[in-house]
């Protein structure tokens, strides 16, 4: 059995396994007819991957909106099977293969979703994902064919699985110096694309009054950025990657960010064992974040591929408990 951990975040894909993770941004583009020829006096460009799916072929990661139609939807009816979702996914597993060699053996998949993916109001996208993922996957990517089958598909939340990547290492065994924290509070900020998202846990439950999400993630950034509405977030997602955001749109940003903290918890956070931050958000505002939560702040190794990292180590504790290993 293959585990894999798949975090379909609206800024990067991610998905992580037995070898390593892999992060591709998140854009897709129809992929049109024709391509313009090499002219003199330009510069030529590798078009992104190219991932059909039945009739459909999409351009997928960094530079696709410059090749194709842009693709963006950025309400959570994407993630129960939207053709985007699904080329992202397979974008990211040809990746992965590419790196790593073929996935011949069938995988257990464990996704992770927004807190407001899993809120009552949409309490069947868990149950829609499970049903589209589960089976047999065929594509082709750059016109290599490609297939893979899922016969286990586990749902989780995004904080959780950050906070375990916290607690556990690589093999899914408990750190000895982290595991009593989850006797105590820890908080999770997971600053992702769509979404800014808090989380307390306290002895491995959420404490729901100091738990919630909105809408502060860095597509708020990118949208002080776009000034009079001309580019697709795909394209103002590479700017930001090129580092072009002005320190006034990242300060006025940093405000939305630390008022909603300030709202969900207050001083709370003050009393927790840790902080853990993490997401695509967390490389930009580690610094400001760090001061914020005074010697508190946990910002981990590749805190964008945290989260599917987490739950890669959450399937090896399973394993190990299910054979009767000590965890």
């Amino acid at each position: 059995m293959t585990n894999i951990g798949f975090d379909p975040g609206y800024g990067n894909t991610k998905i992580y396994g037995n070898e390593g993770g892999v992060t591709l941004p998140s854009h897709v583009a129809m992929k049109q007819n024709g391509h313009l020829g090499r002219m003199e006096g330009m510069q030529t460009r590798r078009p992104p991957l190219a991932v059909t799916v039945g009739e459909r072929a999409f351009y997928v990661g960094a530079g696709a909106h410059d090749w194709g139609a842009p693709v963006e939807s950025l309400d959570y009816a994407r993630l129960s099977g939207s053709p985007e979702v699904r080329a992202t996914l397979y974008a990211a597993l040809s990746q992965y293969q590419r790196q790593h060699g073929t996935i011949a053996r069938p995988i257990t998949l464990m996704v992770g979703l927004p807190l407001g993916a899993l809120g009552d109001e949409q309490r069947t996208i868990g149950a829609e994902m499970r049903g589209w993922l589960t089976g047999e996957h065929t594509w082709q990517a750059n016109d290599v064919d490609h297939r893979v089958t899922i016969v286990q598909v586990l749902v989780t939340s995004q904080a959780t699985a950050a906070l375990y990547d916290y607690v556990l290492d690589d093999d899914g065994r408990f750190l000895p110096n982290r595991a009593n924290h989850l006797n105590e509070e820890i908080g999770v900020v997971s600053v992702g694309f769509n979404t800014l998202e808090l989380m307390v846990i306290r002895e491995k439950r959420p404490l729901a009054r100091f738990t919630g999400g909105s809408k502060h993630g860095v597509r708020a950034l990118l949208q002080t950025m776009n000034g009079n509405g001309s580019y697709s977030l795909g394209e103002l997602d590479e700017r930001l990657r090129a580092g072009q955001a002005g320190s006034a749109d990242l300060e006025l940003w940093l405000s939305g960010v630390s008022g909603q903290i300030e709202k969900q918890w207050g001083d709370r956070w003050r009393q927790f064992a840790q902080v853990i931050v993490v997401g695509g958000g967390a490389l930009l505002l580690r610094g400001q974040l760090s001061g914020y939560f005074r010697g508190k702040c946990h910002i981990p190794d590749e805190p964008v591929l945290a989260v599917a990292r987490g739950m890669h180590k959450l399937l090896r504790l399973r394993d190990g408990r299910q054979t009767g290993g000590s965890q």
